[in-house]
């Protein structure tokens, strides 16, 4: 492929993301990967429940493949990065669009997920920062040991209010990701009055256990039932 091929190829994408359309549609596909990685971690967080040699030969197998690992790191963090970029210009626009808010708020029909975008949006940010220097490098963490998730788990949630703080912001997590879930598929084009009532169930199922998958474990290390 030529390099006037290639230009006129990303001049062609620049054009597009600078359309409230291309934004929505990048803050859709990454949403896609954004959503995968929330999946994956979750399920890689469950194994707390097969014991402590199989969740630390998990971290440890994923340690042997460093070159696919960090793939995955700056694939998320440019993900992350579109993702908020995204966000933050559609709402400028917004606003630009509509300088003077209305005198009476019209939001009845409006859910609680949507009303609360913006602000589970940084509280989701802030809580990724301290979950990264708590459980992932262990800089806030006093008893932290590499290589040992399992441990880090427990001793981390033994610490009630770190426990409590992780439950809220979960579910803070199952509140933006209920209301970006079902404006992904409207992103990307899937609104039919057929399959519409499908889609919101499986965004509020999926986000549901989603939440309730991750909050069982420091309930669990906080109440004992894991040790």
């Amino acid at each position: 492929m030529s390099s006037i091929a290639v230009e006129d190829g990303l001049g062609r994408a620049a054009r597009f993301y600078q359309t409230t359309i291309g934004k929505k549609a990048v803050m859709a596909v990454t949403g896609v990967i954004l959503f995968g990685f929330v999946v994956s971690h979750l399920l890689g967080n469950l194994q707390i429940y097969l014991g402590r040699e199989t969740m630390n030969h998990y971290a440890v197998t994923l340690r042997t493949m460093p070159a696919l690992l960090w793939a995955a790191r700056a694939g998320l963090l440019v993900a992350a990065i579109l993702h908020i970029t995204a966000s933050v210009q559609l709402t400028a626009l917004k606003n630009a669009a509509r300088p003077v808010g209305y005198v009476k708020k019209k939001d009845v029909q409006a859910t609680l997920a949507s009303r609360t975008m913006m602000w589970s949006g940084p509280i989701v940010l802030a809580f990724l920062i301290f979950h990264l220097l708590h459980l992932t490098w262990g800089t806030l963490h006093p008893n932290f040991h590499e290589m040992h998730p399992y441990e880090n788990m427990i001793s981390g949630f033994h610490v009630i209010p770190v426990a409590l703080f992780y439950v809220i912001a979960v579910s803070m997590l199952g509140l933006h990701l209920y209301h970006g879930v079902w404006s992904m598929f409207q992103s990307l084009g899937v609104n039919h009055p057929r399959y519409t009532p499908m889609l919101k169930k499986f965004a509020a199922y999926a986000s549901v256990l989603l939440v309730l998958g991750f909050i069982s474990i420091p309930i669990a290390v906080a109440t004992g039932l894991v040790s």
